[in-house]
Formats: C-alpha cells, structure tokens, sequence
C-alpha cells in the first residue's frame, strides 16, 4: 500500500525528526521552514567563520531513543565531551554554580556572609507576610538579602515582569523544598552523582560546529531519502475538509502553491496553527491561539582574543544595573566555534518583539553590549573587535494565567476537527519543553502516522525528577500540573487586555 504524504511544518529539532523517521521508512514528505536555516533554536549561525549557539545547548538526556537518534546522525568523531562549567556574575564576582562554601565565603566576605545569615533567621522569625509570589517565597527560606543577591535580578530579566507577580508555586517546583540550611549543607557535604542530576552534570556531549550540524545533517538525509525541505517557505493555509487536513498553502520563493496532504506534522507555534485554517476555527478557539504569548531572545555576539574569554560554557548574571541576563562563552563549548586567537561571547537578552531593544538597530545593539561587557568587569576597555546580533523571535512560550486552559481548548478541537493534524515540539504544543523531549513528541507521532498508533504525544514531558534523580523513557506526565507544563517555568499575570477563553467545549 502507498505511504501516506506528509506535509512537515518547520525545520526545527522535532519537524525534523518527524521528517527522518517517516523517511526512514519510505513515506513522502515536504518540509516546509518560514526561516532561511534549520534548527530552529538549535541553529547554529555563522557570520564570517565564527559560530553562535542560540541559548546554549548541552546534548544529555535520559531519553534513549533520542541519544540513539543522535549518534545515529552524528558520527562519534562529530561529538566532543566538554566539561560542564557555569558561574554566577554579582558585583564584579564570579560565585561557582552550585553553590561551594568556600568560594562563596570567600566572594562574600566574613561580614556579608554574616549579615545574609542574619537575614535569613530574622525571615524564620519574622518571614514575610505575602509568600504567595515568588518574591516572599523565597526570601521566607533565603532571608531578603541572599533573595536579591541570586534571585530576584536574573528572574526578573527573564520574565520581564516583577517578581512579586510570578506565584511561588513555580519557586516551589523549581527550587524544591531548599532553603538556605539546606544549601549551606549540600555546599559542606556534596553529593558527587555524575550524571545523576541533569542540571549538575559534569560532562556533556556537543557537536564540534554546534547544535545546528545535527538539524543540517538531519536535513540532509531527509533528502537523501526522497524528502523535500524548503526553506523561506511559510504556511499560509490549512485546508480542511470531511473532518481532516487536505492540504496546505505555501508561499516560497516560487511564489504559492498547494501541498496536498494526508498528514500535517506541525512545529509552528499552536496559535499561528489555528489562525491559518481554512475554514476558520470557531470563535471559541481563535480567542484561546489569541491569548498565548511567548517571550523572545536576542544574542549579541561579540569577538574578543582568546585570552580575553573565561573557561565557563556561560555566566549568568545577576549583577543589577545591566539589562544582559546570560553570557556564552562560545569557545568553551567548542575550540570550533571559533577562530583561531579569538573566541566570541554571546551576551543574552530577554525580549518582547517590538520593544526598544529588539528594535534598536544592529550596531547600536553592539555598541552596547560591549558597555555592558566592559562594565561587568569580564573584558577590558577595547578588546572585543567585532560583534554580531541574532534576534530569535518566540523562544520561550510563555505561561501566563489561564495558559493551560487555552492550549486545552486549541488540543480538543484539533483532535475533533483535524484528527490528522500532529502537534509536536515546543512552539507546537507551547510547551516549554526540552529538544530531546521535542523530539519524542515527533517520534511518537510519525508512529502514529504510520502505525496507526494512538500515542499521546501530549503526555511526553518532563518529569519532576528529570532534572533530579533517575527518570525514565521521559513518556510520562510530569508533577507541574494537569498533564504536565514541560520544563518548570512560571505561570505569570495575564495583560488586562487579554480576551478571555471561552470555557465551552468547541466544534465545527
């Protein structure tokens, strides 16, 4: 019998897997990407021979089917095993992440460190009156001086919002139950477990040219196996039809044409999803896609020499006074990345498209990152020689009140009027969600496409110990919330303008 015909939307970590594994196994497709590169935020870009990972991302998972896809790609020879170091930039010094006593004694001073601890008993005494934001909670279990040390600064900048209006249940999840004895025990008596806790491990693997090599290797073979990928193609239209996906509208470089479709494996954001279906979803639908946001990402990548650079893959910063959130050394991820006698560092910011800093233009943008970097003290005054912006718009989904609901509306109605419409990956299913857990996703539903499986792909999250101990297949629904929020992030205060999502069950 023939293979069904799919129609892929975007080129990133989970449209690109979904492509492979459906022509792996000799069934059609077109991939379809709106950018001029694949990858999505696992790209990697490359401006005059020097390469920048957007965001940072360490290949580790505990997923093994994705492992096995990755070095099913990649030879081993493509892989390099890098040491994992990242600090935390406060007032002109680098504090080691995790926590270790000694250098944050000595970073402290015996004064200040005496004056923290005072503050957090004085918090047990007299904790705060409010802690159902993210602010009295946790200074009630750090004290409000260590809370505006190594919270407050860096959360606000990447939410963009204060941090009296993000709910403590995100700090419960995310921090979990530690507080400042707990810390200072864990920093006298550590736990060496190697690879036991995602978030510490000491080594991991990445590809010599960054993320992107995967993704263009993917394509390659996508391909190579009788596949299309065609890039600076977005979808106008989702035709639908008898109760399921025909086809889709495209507008590429040849102008629009129509892609007849058994399947639509979709990777775009859910919201653009609804909005370009034809007909139109129900009233009820296209106020929930209305209502989702996402937060944005930019990268200003500055070339420095080699002996200008730290050895740490980032530092985040929490130092106030400057707006940069992150800061990737590129070199230390890969000696590849770079040219020789110089190395980059990307200064990351958290954005809203449209905001003055998205907007400011490229050189202005460069110019002022490279304050920033001399001002934290991390390069001295003219060493960085060139610099380069990416702008990465909707990096993060955002989850605000009522978020969950909306997606819900958006899931049911797909699964009653499109059944053969397969949302996958983070923007897919607005989920803030790992790439390794993204690509679940799409395995599971080229199974479905071929199979006749009946996998739910929306179970595929994260789970609570994923970032702790142990973990499984990473097929489960994870601890967050009803049916699992991916990896923790907060649920922040929806603009007042905000339409409201209809609470009735949808149909049409």
């Amino acid at each position: 019998m023939a293979q069904p015909h799919t129609v892929v939307i975007g080129a990133g970590p989970a449209g690109l897997t979904a492509a492979y594994e459906l022509t792996r196994r000799h069934a059609p497709v077109d991939v379809v990407e709106a950018d001029d590169v694949v990858g999505g935020i696992s790209r990697t870009v490359e401006r005059e021979g020097w390469r920048f990972d957007i965001g940072g991302h360490r290949f580790f998972t505990k997923v093994s089917r994705v492992e096995a896809f990755w070095h099913e790609l990649l030879s081993e020879d493509d892989f390099l095993l890098r040491p994992r170091m990242s600090r935390i930039h406060y007032q002109g010094r680098l504090f080691d992440y995790p926590l270790r006593a000694g250098n944050a004694l000595r970073n402290l001073g015996v004064w200040e460190a005496c004056r923290c601890v005072g503050s957090y008993l004085w918090a047990r005494v007299r904790p705060p009156a409010d802690q159902s934001h993210f602010e009295g909670w946790v200074s009630a279990r750090f004290g409000a001086r260590l809370y505006r040390m190594f919270f407050k600064t860096y959360t606000e900048k990447v939410w963009g919002i204060p941090a009296t209006e993000l709910q403590a249940d995100w700090a419960a999840q995310r921090i979990r139950n530690l507080s400042l004895g707990a810390a200072i025990r864990g920093a006298l008596l550590p736990q060496r477990g190697g690879t036991e806790v995602t978030s510490l491990i000491e080594e991991f693997r990445y590809p010599r040219l960054g993320p992107g090599m995967m993704w263009e290797r993917c394509a390659e073979l996508v391909v190579k196996a009788g596949g299309t990928v065609e890039l600076e193609t977005a979808v106008r239209t989702v035709h639908r039809a008898d109760g399921r996906a025909v086809a889709v509208t495209v507008d590429g470089p040849s102008g629009e044409r129509r892609i007849a479709a058994d399947h639509v494996v979709s990777s775009m954001p859910i919201s653009a999803l609804v909005r370009a279906m034809d007909p139109p979803a129900p009233t009820e639908v296209r106020e929930a896609a209305d209502a989702l946001r996402h937060r944005d990402f930019l990268t200003v990548a500055l070339v420095v020499p080699a002996e200008a650079g730290f050895p740490d893959n980032w530092i985040y910063v929490h130092t106030p006074g400057v707006q940069v959130g992150r800061i990737q050394n590129y070199g230390a991820w890969s000696p590849e990345m770079v040219r020789a006698g110089g190395t980059c560092l990307g200064l990351e910011y958290f954005v809203n498209e449209g905001d003055e800093l998205w907007s400011t233009p490229d050189p202005e943008l460069v110019a002022f990152g490279t304050a920033e970097l001399e001002r934290l003290g991390l390069v001295r005054p003219g060493s960085v020689t060139t610099g380069y912006v990416v702008r990465m718009p909707k990096a993060y989904p955002v989850y605000d009140e009522g978020y969950a609901e909306a997606v819900e509306v958006i899931r049911r109605w797909l699964a009653e009027a499109v059944p053969n419409v397969h949302p996958v990956g983070r923007n897919g299913m607005h989920r803030y969600n790992n790439q390794d857990h993204s690509m679940l996703t799409a395995m599971l539903a080229a199974e479905n496409i071929l199979d006749g499986t009946d996998h739910d792909v929306w179970a595929v999250n994260v789970e609570e110990d994923y970032h702790e101990e142990g973990g499984n297949d990473g097929a489960g629904h994870a601890g967050t919330g009803q049916g699992g929020t991916g990896r923790a992030a907060p649920v922040m205060p929806r603009p007042r303008t905000a339409p409201p999502v209809g609470d009735r069950s949808p149909t049409g």
